[in-house]
């Protein structure tokens, strides 16, 4: 190779490393810095590769319950192999950069970057620009340790934040939660006409969920502690049993109510949205949704043997349940499908439709077959 082509190459080569360790900061600062979430191809990548190896070593598994366990590692072990791949790339990129400084061979190389992200100093470099460049590969590897040590704390902080009232709907709507039985327990109590604070709760915790899973996406992926709960189910509960109160329950008016709806399907959709999932922003009243007519008067039917007061006029109940349950009846199913949630009645147990992305194919894709019309 000649002199002009050597130099030509080594440009090159410093060039494409300085490229490949920008791109990783760049991952790593939108992933875990930005307190707005940002997608990065390398760990919208990474997560759907390892998505792609638990759902194999998923089919092995005997029992749902086995398989939720094994799901339950899913996001903290991807977490931990998207820092491994930010350390290995930064290490890999400064190959070609001190190849290009020209005072070593590309083996050599190899040993002076490992040593210089460990910080080891088993490879001393040779020269002031082989120097500048050990520093700040020594203090990029250091900051990729520190952003790592405070994110965990930070993501299972959010993490029990989050399962504290999901814990608490087990005791209120059971385990799966469903309207059903969360209205049922409470009639039961002489709750009913007093459920102001449970609403103002639940919106609290929208707000924390919208503000946390769309910074820190991971968090979505987190399952609960009990095998038969999700936060998206438990979602989903809150949300029909607000829907079901307005629009059949014979109670006095409670405007709590329509403002925790609000904020749950705000939320869901920025969560979903985050995700790509094409949903619509505005749909109008009258959209179809996955609930059938038949579904809504049986459930009706089951409060009404419970003993919970309903409206007489169950015709203009199931359109004002449709209306409201149409804002949030697409992010909450779709979210259902993204997470793989427990089968739980009107969410987990109708996402046939939704095909979330994967490795292949990273896109949404909605089959599309007739839905029930809501009107």
């Amino acid at each position: 190779m000649s002199g002009a082509a050597l130099v030509l190459a080594r440009v090159v080569a410093f060039a494409i490393g300085a490229y490949v360790v920008q791109a990783i900061l760049r991952s790593a600062i939108r992933t875990v810095v930005v307190p707005r979430g940002e997608q990065t191809k390398l760990t919208s990548k990474t997560f759907l590769g390892m998505r792609a190896v638990y759902e194999l070593l998923g089919r092995h598994q005997r029992s749902s319950e086995e398989r939720d366990h094994l799901m339950a590692r899913y996001a903290p072990t991807t977490l931990l192999v998207l820092a491994s791949f930010w350390a290995l790339g930064v290490i890999l990129a400064f190959i070609p950069m001190y190849w290009a400084a020209g005072l070593h061979g590309f083996k050599e190389c190899i040993y002076i970057s490992g040593s210089s992200i460990t910080t080891l100093g088993v490879r001393a470099p040779a020269g002031p620009f082989e120097s500048a460049l050990s520093f700040a590969e020594a203090l990029i590897g250091l900051g990729l340790v520190a952003l790592l040590i405070s994110y965990l704390p930070t993501i299972y902080t959010l993490f029990s934040r989050r399962e504290t009232d999901v814990v608490k709907l087990d005791v209120r709507a059971g385990s799966p939660p469903t309207a059903l039985e969360m209205l049922v327990r409470y009639k039961r109590i002489s709750w009913l006409e007093h459920l102001d604070q449970t609403w103002e709760d639940w919106e609290h915790w929208f707000a924390l969920v919208e503000e946390s899973h769309t910074s820190h996406p991971a968090l979505v992926h987190f399952r609960s502690q009990r095998p038969n709960s999700s936060w998206i189910t438990c979602a989903g509960a809150v949300l029909d049993c607000t829907a079901l109160s307005l629009s059949a329950l014979d109670v006095p008016f409670q405007p709590q109510a329509g403002v925790t709806l609000r904020s749950g399907f705000m939320a869901l959709r920025s969560v979903a949205l985050y995700f790509g999932v094409p949903i619509d922003p505005d749909p109008p009243p009258n959209a179809p949704i996955s609930i059938y007519r038949e579904e809504f008067m049986l459930l009706c039917d089951d409060l009404a043997a419970q003993g919970v007061p309903l409206r007489e006029d169950r015709e203009q109940a199931w359109r004002d349940f449709a209306g409201w349950r149409v804002n949030y009846d697409q992010a909450l199913i779709a979210l259902c499908a993204l997470v793989e949630a427990p089968a739980t009645p009107w969410s987990s147990d109708r996402t046939e439709r939704f095909h979330r992305p994967t490795l292949l194919r990273p896109h949404w894709r909605i089959d599309p077959i007739d839905m029930p019309p809501s009107w």
